[in-house]
């Protein structure tokens, strides 16, 4: 949220306390008198932060409704100029909504280091006077012009005299707060989120110099969202008043409090699109960029009619049903996250299956708004209602728990089956999506529940993938070819090829013909021959392990037979970028659950028939990307091999979880990180990493 500093700055880093515990307005944390400042308890602040996060979580929702409501292109009735500008300003408004779940975070983040709980309730829409104050009315409501006035206020700079939009001034004027301090918590006024900030960041700083940053901070910074689980700016973790004050400070920086010059202020990008609007408009005055959804919708008869849509229509009320459904699940799984200790790999789990409901969600909430609301406003489109849960706290990590995660992804696959029996592409996408969620739940809560309250992961470097049953028992000596070729034994695509030392696995469907075998042991990888070509004995044993070793796909593997140990993985997780080709990749592997090999070679031109494997597609389709990306984050990481997870989002980039080197194709280090969203489209502007590409071009997996 866009707001300048105006009269109001947010306190710096000195622990000298001058006048600034109380704003420059002179106003006290308990009342809106002029006097000296009252040091906060900690119930205090955290009560405060808690309002932080229903007004972040809010603003969140609200312009994701709008967002959401906007039609999409030609086939909705826009000529291509009216298209392209529509689609970016989804972006924008999306991107904006990214980070207000970034400021959200953050808050987050405070209330945890202060010893707190994070807050991840909020009340319905609308919300009742009182809970904000009277100058802050939040609604949800369809993309339009009232709607962007209504924007540009909230985000405006303190020394703006920005008007609220039409329908959106408060039902009537008043004050909060008590004239004197208590001991129970209260609330506080202020005009603009930036001035809350404000007062915020000084009570946090005067509460850490008087009883010191280790007793100020108390909450164990491990339960905190880092960057290791969440690609958010506010996903650092808070250990002392500096960086809680720096969390302020960057939200202001990218929104509340933000100078009014500031190009890139949520301020600012609102105003741009109002003034591209203004011009389309002028241009055909009949120029419609949303649906007519609904303002306010509700699922149920509401008690008070006034300002609300009822969702008669049973599909519209089932999509949204579900939508919501997807909402509340991720609050609970974000919850759930905060309870877990980094670096239990179930914390990175919980925030992946969150940021996989939040695309499901996207998909229900855009279909929900070209439905009709129902006979009762019969000009009226549907929209999700973002209901919230009574209670949206974390459950107890346990198997309980978990088995709960499971259990309502399934309640939610089967209700999306049913729904995308209609056909429609969205709600097809968001069952596919579902359904992945489900498997990813299932395979991470065993995993969680065969490690019980452990949270460290064996190194990988003692591990190997479970061995085919095929493979067991084979017996010594394979039938033969006439030219004495074993004959292998084949189940679901794969030939096992016994020798007396080993037996050698070759999987075709992964293999992208680098040719390192047929070159290296001719004897062994026969070219050019009809029926079997595979013979394992053709060299000694060491060096038929090195060829395996060397190929990238893994579509080569070796299974010991003479009571040596198997390949094990690599000491460093490497992931190398191929020139104009797929991603090679090598460590403790986990690919979408597939744990048969520790090498893969991974599409990212988007055209393999074989994904998320590469099959050669990128030479058919003339596919150009450098092997040469830039150097990025580079530190050395603390530990450089350890379980390497690859999950290929629906429709979407591979998700990368685990200790990881990114190298160029020529060896030369690119990154160094534990978490990554990766292209698979071939289209990203920033590869080898997403940039949303894949949802502006169509991307299906």
């Amino acid at each position: 949220m866009a707001r300048a500093t105006g009269a109001i700055r947010l306190p710096s880093f000195s622990m000298d306390l001058p006048a600034q515990l109380v704003g420059e307005r002179g106003r006290s944390w308990y009342s809106g008198a002029v006097t000296e400042p009252k040091l906060p308890s900690r119930e205090q602040l955290l009560f405060n932060l808690y309002e932080a996060a229903e007004l972040e979580h809010s603003l969140m929702c609200t312009y994701l409704y709008a967002a959401f409501s906007l039609k999409d292109g030609e086939a909705d009735g826009l000529s291509a100029k009216e298209a392209d500008a529509v689609s970016r300003w989804r972006r924008t408004i999306v991107q904006i909504a990214v980070e207000e779940m970034s400021h959200l975070t953050a808050v987050w983040n405070i209330s945890s280091a202060l010893g707190g709980s994070p807050r991840f309730n909020r009340d319905n829409f609308p919300l009742d006077p009182g809970l904000l104050p009277a100058g802050i009315v939040v609604r949800l409501a369809p993309f339009g012009e009232d709607v962007l006035q209504h924007f540009v206020h909230l985000e405006r700079p303190v020394s703006s005299n920005e008007p609220d939009g039409a329908g959106f001034l408060p039902m009537f004027d008043f004050k909060r707060g008590l004239p004197s301090r208590r001991l129970t918590p209260s609330v506080t006024d202020y005009e603009t989120v930036g001035e809350f900030y404000a007062q915020l960041g000084d009570c946090l700083q005067a509460f850490a110099t008087h009883h010191g940053e280790k007793v100020a901070f108390c909450g164990d910074a491990a339960l905190q969202l880092s960057q290791n689980e969440v690609q958010l700016l506010g996903a650092k973790p808070v250990i002392c008043s500096k960086t809680a004050l720096g969390a302020f400070i960057t939200i202001r920086e990218q929104g509340e409090g933000a100078a009014e010059h500031l190009e890139t202020s949520h301020f600012a990008r609102f105003r741009d699109i109002q003034r591209e609007l203004a011009a389309l408009k002028a241009e055909n005055p009949k120029f419609s960029p949303a649906f007519p959804a609904a303002h306010n919708p509700v699922l149920r008869r509401p008690l008070r009619p006034e300002g609300r849509v009822w969702i008669e229509d049973e599909v519209a009320a089932s999509t949204v049903d579900l939508a919501n459904t997807a909402y509340a699940l991720m609050l609970r799984l974000l919850a759930y996250s905060y309870l877990l200790p980094r670096p239990n790999p179930e914390k990175g789990l919980a925030v992946d299956l969150s940021l996989g409901l939040m695309h499901a969600l996207t998909l229900l909430a855009e279909r929900a708004v070209r439905l009709p609301a129902g006979p009762s406003n019969p000009d009226c489109h549907a929209g999700v209602s973002f209901t919230a849960l009574r209670d949206a706290g974390a459950f107890p990590p346990s198997a309980g728990a978990r088995h709960a995660f499971v259990e309502r992804l399934e309640e939610m696959v089967a209700a999306a089956r049913q729904l995308a029996e209609s056909g429609d592409d969205r709600t097809v996408r968001a069952q596919r999506a579902l359904e992945a969620l489900l498997e990813r739940a299932k395979r991470g809560f065993a995993a969680a529940n065969a490690r019980g309250t452990d949270t460290v992961v064996a190194p990988a470097a003692a591990a190997s993938p479970p061995k085919p049953a095929a493979a067991a028992g084979a017996p010594g000596e394979p039938a033969r070819t006439k030219a004495g070729i074993p004959i292998p034994r084949s189940e679901d695509g794969v030939d096992y090829i016994d020798s007396k030392r080993l037996t050698l696995v070759y999987e075709g469907k992964r293999c992208i013909h680098a040719r390192f075998c047929v070159t290296g042991a001719p004897k062994v990888f026969i070219a050019n021959i009809e029926g079997p070509w595979i013979d394992p004995d053709g060299i000694d044993t060491p060096r038929l392990i090195e060829l395996a070793h060397a190929c990238p796909s893994g579509a080569i593997r070796y299974e010991r037979r003479d009571g040596e140990p198997d390949e094990t993985a690599p000491p460093v997780n490497l992931l190398s970028v191929r020139e104009s080709g797929p991603y090679a990749v090598r460590g403790a592997l986990s690919v979408g659950g597939d744990t048969t090999s520790f090498r893969a070679t991974l599409c990212r031109c988007g055209a393999s028939k074989n994904k998320p494997y590469c099959d050669g597609s990128h030479k058919e389709i003339g596919f150009s990307a450098t092997g040469e990306p830039p150097t990025g984050q580079a530190d050395m990481l603390e530990v450089r091999d350890g379980p390497l997870e690859v999950e290929p989002q629906p429709d979407g980039p591979y998700q990368v979880r685990g200790n990881l080197e990114i190298t160029s194709g020529t060896g030369r280090v690119v990154a160094r990180l534990t978490q990554a969203r990766l292209c698979r489209c071939g289209g990203s502007a920033t590869k080898p990493f997403c940039d949303g590409t894949h949802a502006r071009i169509g991307f299906r997996s």
